[in-house]
């Protein structure tokens, strides 16, 4: 294993500790420009969120209506009411996607869609980076001010869901993460620079509870507005 991604694991609360846990539950309230883009602005309401960590498996509620969630794996996702009976339900989710554009509208579906794996991803990182199948270098350092983050480049396996194949994160002195480089994949492949910020400790696990995502040009600057997406979290809680 890369020493940095070693670092990384360890400043985040060690696999050790994340082996022994199953699951996360956080609530959720997120925004931001894209979802404006798509035709689905996102209201501030706190939800639900809830993540397994060693499979790749999300759900968020309430979703469209009181009493309905979303479910959602790489090859399915769905809107189910309380009791499980399906609302709505799209098989291989990636293809809805094809020939879109940033200002192509979303439906629903979409919408959850992104955010299932949008949110594994956050909340298991950095240690997805060690599950099987991912292949993890050291690049170059980012220079944030007078601060030098050191960069790990994940090529996600095909069988995971998220961004795009290859993702950039950098870390602090700390070696807790501090930026998060992709490509929105299913929105026009638009390059994205996520900034997180408050880090809390929940159950042995440190993450971040606020994040920040915009646009970034060639010289991979962020360009500070507008905000596209904005996620926060609370009341987190590992099982």
């Amino acid at each position: 294993m890369i020493g940095l991604l070693r670092e990384a694991l360890e400043a985040h609360g060690g696999l050790d500790r994340w082996r022994r846990l199953g699951s996360v539950r956080a609530t959720l309230v997120s925004g931001g420009e894209l979802f404006a883009a798509k035709g689905l602005p996102q209201d501030p309401t706190p939800r639900e969120m809830t993540v397994r960590l060693h499979e790749e498996h999300a759900s968020v509620a309430p979703f469209g209506a009181p009493g309905r969630r979303t479910d959602f794996t790489p090859g399915r996702i769905a809107v189910e009411n309380a009791d499980g009976v399906v609302v709505a339900e799209r098989m291989e989710p990636r293809r809805a996607f094809r020939h879109h554009v940033l200002e192509t509208p979303w439906d629903p579906l979409d919408r959850a869609y992104f955010n299932g794996y949008a949110l594994w991803t956050y909340l298991t990182t950095p240690f997805l980076l060690a599950m099987p199948g991912f292949e993890v270098e050291e690049i170059e350092p980012w220079r944030e001010g007078h601060q030098v983050w050191p960069g790990l480049r994940a090529t996600f396996p095909a069988a995971i869901a998220s961004h795009s194949t290859r993702q950039d994160f950098y870390f602090g002195p700390d070696r807790l993460l501090r930026r998060h480089d992709y490509h929105v994949d299913i929105a026009g492949g638009f390059a994205a620079a996520q900034y997180v910020h408050d880090i809390v400790e929940a159950d042995g696990i440190r993450l971040p509870t606020r994040r920040r995502a915009y646009r970034r040009d060639d010289d991979l600057r962020a360009i500070p507005d507008p905000v596209m997406v904005s996620i926060d979290l609370s009341d987190i809680r590992f099982s």
